[in-house]
C-alpha cells in the first residue's frame, strides 16, 4: 500500500469511527426503542445533531473508502478498515468510560494481526 493509499485508509477509518461516536451519543440521546415507540424514534433521528453529524462522518467517510478503493483491491481494503474498531473501542474506553475486558484485548490483538497478514508485501 502507498503513502498515498494508506492515508485514503487512515482518513476514511478516522471519519468513520467519528460517525460511530456520535451516532452513540445521538442514540443515548434518543433512548432505547421499542415497537410502541419505534416510528416516533425514527422521526426523532432528524432532531438529533449528533445522529446527524454521525450521518455525516459517515458519508464523507464512505467517499474516503470510494476513492480508497478505485486504487487498491477489495481484498486488502475490506479487511484493513477493521483497525476502525480499534479506535472504536479506544474512543469507548476514554470517553464513554466503557471497560475493556481482557478477552475483547485478545479479539482486537486478532484484528491487528490479521490486517498485518492482509496487507504484507513480500
Amino acid at each position: 500500500m502507498t503513502p498515498q493509499e494508506f492515508s485514503l485508509l487512515i482518513v476514511s477509518i478516522i471519519i468513520s469511527t467519528a460517525g460511530q461516536f456520535f451516532l452513540k451519543i445521538g442514540a443515548n440521546k434518543l433512548g432505547r426503542v421499542n415497537l410502541g415507540n419505534a416510528i416516533t424514534h425514527i422521526l426523532g433521528i432528524i432532531t438529533i445533531p449528533e445522529l446527524l453529524i454521525g450521518l455525516t462522518c459517515y458519508g464523507f467517510g464512505a467517499m474516503f473508502y470510494i476513492l480508497l478503493l478505485s486504487r487498491v483491491n477489495l481484498s486488502v481494503a475490506g479487511p484493513s478498515v477493521s483497525i476502525g474498531y480499534i479506535f472504536s473501542v479506544l474512543l469507548g474506553y476514554w470517553i464513554l468510560k466503557e471497560p475493556i475486558p481482557l478477552i475483547r484485548l485478545v479479539g482486537l490483538s486478532f484484528i491487528v494481526l490479521g490486517v498485518i497478514l492482509v496487507v504484507w508485501r513480500k
